[in-house]
């Protein structure tokens, strides 16, 4: 008689789920992109700039920290006297950024530790799909033309080690205000102040940011990726 090589029924469900999640981890890992780091020869280059361009008091500086191989931002926002409110510290990153179209659905991930964690205004601020990101990173979406500038409050964990702090891109919106950086209309309320996946594949520029709180900020950064949640699934 021919002998019968197929497995034994009690082994197929188990033969099953193995293929499984052997095809599910083939085809369906995870995106990453990354949007700057420090680890490299050729650090990503950010410019310190403080509200004094309109007449505060806060002050701030960028390094960064060859040894460690991370960026520091450090500083303290002060009021601004003519609008008796809170300023702010900034550290911009002018660059051609990856594609990070594929991330759409995922969300921001920063690598980052800080001293100052009760600090209640760090916020990150990404260009996209604009034509002069400098100007809608002013504007927030409330002057004509500023759209494209995409800005989502974070916190930063107490601790001496580096975290991964993950950011939505659904906590981000192109519409808040130029004062606070506080969004006006949020991606819940209104899909249309969303990052895309159209915007993201022209990203200009990345902002760091500690504004409309008053207090010292000190915020260390190992890397910044765009990073695809949701494309770790079964088949």
């Amino acid at each position: 008689d021919a002998t019968d090589s197929s497995p034994p029924t009690s082994l197929v469900p188990i033969l099953f789920v193995v293929m499984r999640v052997a095809l599910g981890a083939i085809c369906c890992a995870a995106v990453d992109v990354e949007l700057t780091g420090f680890e490299g020869s050729t650090p990503s280059h950010f410019e310190e700039m403080n509200d004094p361009v309109m007449g505060g008091q806060s002050t701030g500086t960028w390094t960064v920290n060859e040894q460690g191989k991370y960026g520091v931002m450090d500083g303290e926002v002060k009021d601004v006297p003519s609008l008796k409110a809170p300023g702010f510290v900034a550290a911009t990153c002018n660059d051609k950024f990856p594609d990070a179209s594929a991330t759409v659905s995922g969300s921001v991930v920063m690598t980052v530790r800080s001293t100052t964690p009760n600090y209640t205004g760090f916020k990150l601020a990404f260009a996209a799909g604009t034509v002069s990101p400098s100007y809608s990173c002013r504007g927030g979406g409330t002057l004509p033309g500023s759209r494209g500038c995409f800005k989502a409050p974070f916190t930063v964990p107490a601790g001496d080690d580096f975290v991964e702090v993950r950011i939505p891109f659904s906590a981000f919106s192109d519409n808040w205000s130029p004062y606070t950086g506080d969004q006006i209309k949020t991606c819940k309320e209104d899909k249309d102040v969303c990052p895309t996946a159209d915007a993201l594949k022209t990203i200009k520029q990345l902002q760091l940011m500690a504004e409309g709180h008053d207090g010292k900020v000190h915020l260390e950064v190992k890397s910044i990726r765009a990073s695809d949640d949701a494309a770790v699934a079964f088949i």
